[in-house]
């Protein structure tokens, strides 16, 4: 063997993702620096949205027009929701584009008038066409963004869950419900309540939502103080049934918001019209429809005041001067009969 020095062999490279680290590293560095997540609306143009797009994985973009009056009241309410969403466990970027300036931008997503909102959830767009006040804003997006079917294993996760879902929409936990009978339902009404499936939880959430066996599942309006449980058959039309009946409250206030509800529902409506729909007689009047809402789930009971929505309440041949409360059955187009 020879003694002589002996140049050390060199180490093997690394293997190729260790090569690549320092440079996505540095990558996700610069979209740091260039997209900071401070809460306030970023600009992008043609030069920055794709590197937006991959660097955020939930980015609502604004397409404006600079002379456009409708973009003008809304960027305030931007300025106000962005903080908000940045802030939020699932944060999502607030951006906007001057989609008149960079026009083959806008054209690419079909921009065709201003403003239109999109919603960009790791890459794909989905045009937003809810409500654009501030408040509003936050409460869909959250919506969202958020998993079709919450999976909770504890007591302390079902009390999260019921505190973030907050009081804007209707829940569903399936209590000892399967999953799969659950998510073809999350995913289709995803954008009108919140879904979930408690798989460990105690007998104090069975006298809390008033059931008494499982499989069940629970239908919450935090809102109207309403639940209602459904014990089976988890099958064929029965579930979705009660789903889609459970969507709205047993007695429903019809304003702009409500009546875009009904849209989705081919029940008739129980109408009565009120004087007021805040004062006391008309409080007792709702309660006796909730008392015939729960015999009669194939009908929505609803109920409007003159004082809140004089314009809708003519479209009946109703006035301030009429003799009220009126009650009549409508189809939700021009037919309707009074009773």
């Amino acid at each position: 063997r020879s003694n002589r020095p002996r140049t050390p062999m060199a180490p093997p490279p690394p293997p190729l993702p260790l090569l690549l680290l320092p440079l996505l590293l540095l990558a996700a560095f610069s979209a740091a620096e260039e997209f900071p997540r401070d809460g306030k609306v970023i600009d992008l143009d043609d030069s920055n949205f794709e590197a937006a797009l991959s660097s955020i994985d939930f980015l609502f973009v604004d397409f404006y027009a600079p002379w456009c009056g409708h973009c003008k009241r809304l960027a305030p309410e931007l300025d106000e929701a962005a903080p908000v969403l940045a802030g939020l466990s699932e944060p999502i970027m607030v951006a906007k584009v001057n989609a008149d300036k960079y026009r083959k931008l806008g054209s690419k997503y079909g921009v065709d008038g201003f403003p239109t909102l999109m919603l960009f959830i790791h890459g794909v767009p989905i045009e937003y066409t809810g409500s654009r006040k501030a408040d509003l804003l936050v409460r869909n997006l959250k919506k969202f963004v958020a998993p079709d079917v919450s999976t909770l294993e504890s007591d302390s996760a079902i009390k999260s869950f019921v505190e973030n879902a907050g009081t804007s929409f209707p829940m569903f936990i399936g209590f000892g419900v399967n999953d799969s009978l659950i998510a073809e339902y999350g995913g289709k009404y995803k954008k009108r309540a919140w879904f979930a499936v408690a798989k460990d939880f105690s007998e104090d959430w069975m006298a809390t939502y008033d059931f008494n066996k499982i499989p069940a599942l629970v239908a919450v309006h935090p809102k109207y103080n309403e639940q209602s449980v459904f014990y089976g058959p988890f099958e064929g039309r029965f579930l979705e049934d009660f789903i889609r009946q459970s969507l709205l409250p047993l007695t429903v206030p019809i304003n702009t918001e409500t009546l875009k509800l009904l849209d989705d529902d081919d029940r008739k409506v129980v109408l009565a019209i009120l004087e007021d729909d805040s004062d006391a007689n008309s409080t007792h009047l709702v309660k006796v429809l909730r008392s015939a809402a729960h015999a009669n789930r194939d009908l929505v009971f609803g109920y409007v005041g003159v004082k809140q929505w004089e314009e809708f309440v003519e479209t009946f041949d109703v006035s301030k001067s009429s003799q009220l409360p009126k009650l009549l059955v409508w189809d939700r187009n021009e037919e309707y009969e009074l009773i």
